[in-house]
């Protein structure tokens, strides 16, 4: 199944759909198992939220958007990349969900700038700045997302799972934020820059940009009423995103209301939704690759190969260190066979916390280094997370791009963690 995903032989929900129909055929999984997933509420919250990116797209608030941002930072595609990473960190303590953050904000805002300068999806000319701008955003994520412990849901499932193994952090938050600063402020400005270096787009620099910005605004006019309820629908979902938690609703009941008040409205129709093509096909793959994850878990691989790997590692009686950087490397590219982080850390945080403070690792230190290392892999695949589904559904980045680009953001981002990471604890008093 994943090196069809790697090599693409077809478009990735057809490749899904005939993984499924063997699975069946095989008899590995019930039909049940194969679409346990389609309940999953980050499922629906995807698919939701790629219906408010339609709305962006029809009002034209997601034009107006982009160019009041070309205006500001448009010079160059690099500046326009780390002006969005750095507007998702500050960002992240109000919206507790990467997913939302891409799909509600990021991904159409982003689409918006690409097709302004003629780079558009499904074609060439998505490597002109779009390419770029998708994956600076989306392995720009994975940083952002550590940054406070309530920047995404998994975050909170750790400090659980910490505490089950018996490690107590006391004020988390503060030592989640403690934490994760100084290698968050410098991975959300190397990654583009990384990224930039590495695979440059087509269009590097923009010095015309801010100029036609404020002449297409001028053009534009003043907001439509199809925007002003636009901007009331994200305000509600945003808002429901911020104080959910308190008022009992859930991140995907939030964009459902959002979406609601642009059915309502006559902003979108359901023709709209029914149309939008990427959310009904990331729908198909997002949910057979996540119940596949679902059924290695179920039928014992997972543990099997987990437990086996760590028993080796145990073995070799090496100091603490080197055991905690192979069982950190061994947790990370284990994630090539989840399509989820909550059922990664649900599956596998415990055994290896545990592992780590059975080898001398100190417990905070162990519990915490984990706790960092499942967002870091949230950018691993295209299947790897629920903001993973958002930006490859935008229709810039290829399979193989994801994969290898991924790889490379992933080594990079292990050797930052892995250094500037572990010396900063040091300075905290965590060893």
């Amino acid at each position: 199944m994943v090196s069809g995903l790697v090599l693409a032989p077809l478009p990735t929900g057809a490749w899904a759909f005939l993984g499924a129909t063997a699975g069946l055929l095989t008899h590995t999984l019930t039909f049940e198992q194969m679409f346990a997933a389609a309940n999953n509420t980050v499922m629906w919250l995807v698919v939701v939220s790629f219906f408010l990116a339609r709305g962006f797209e029809k009002t034209g608030l997601g034009e107006r958007i982009a160019n009041n941002l070309l205006t500001v930072c448009g010079s160059s595609s690099l500046q326009l990349a780390l002006g969005l990473a750095a507007a998702e960190v500050l960002i992240t303590p109000a919206m507790p969900s990467t997913t939302a953050r891409a799909a509600g904000i990021f991904m159409p805002v982003i689409k918006s700038v690409s097709q302004a300068v003629g780079s558009m999806p499904g074609d060439e000319s998505r490597k002109q700045l779009g390419a770029f701008l998708m994956q600076a955003q989306f392995q720009s994520s994975v940083h952002s997302s550590n940054f406070v412990m309530t920047a995404a849901a998994q975050n909170l499932l750790c400090l659980q799972m910490a505490a089950s193994v018996g490690v107590s952090l006391g004020d988390p938050f503060m030592t989640w934020l403690a934490g994760s600063s100084v290698p968050v402020l410098l991975g959300v400005v190397l990654t583009p820059c990384v990224l930039y270096w590495l695979w440059p787009p087509a269009i590097t620099s923009t010095p015309h940009a801010p100029a036609a910005a404020r002449a297409r605004l001028q053009e534009m006019g003043p907001l439509s009423a199809d925007e002003g309820v636009m901007i009331g629908a994200v305000t509600l979902a945003v808002g429901l995103w911020v104080f959910g938690g308190q008022l009992g609703v859930a991140p995907v009941t939030a964009a459902m209301c959002a979406l609601g008040v642009l059915l309502a409205s006559g902003v979108l129709s359901w023709q709209d939704c029914l149309q939008y093509t990427p959310a009904w096909d990331t729908l198909i793959w997002f949910t057979v690759l996540v119940s596949m994850a679902g059924g290695l878990q179920s039928l014992g691989v997972i543990d099997l190969f987990s437990g086996w790997a760590g028993g080796q590692l145990s073995g070799l009686d090496l100091p603490w260190p080197a055991l905690f950087a192979g069982l950190h490397l061994l947790f990370f590219g284990m994630h090539y066979l989840f399509a989820s982080q909550t059922a990664h850390v649900g599956a596998l945080f415990a055994a290896f916390c545990s592992l780590m403070i059975s080898a001398g690792v100190p417990p905070q230190l162990a519990a915490m280094s984990l706790a960092y290392n499942v967002n870091l892999f949230g950018s691993l695949t295209h299947y790897a997370s629920g903001q993973a589904a958002v930006y490859f559904g935008a229709g810039y980045l290829k399979t193989e791009d994801v994969f290898l680009q991924g790889a490379a953001c992933a080594a990079a981002n292990l050797l930052l963690w892995g250094s500037v990471g572990m010396l900063w604890w040091k300075v905290l008093g965590w060893y």
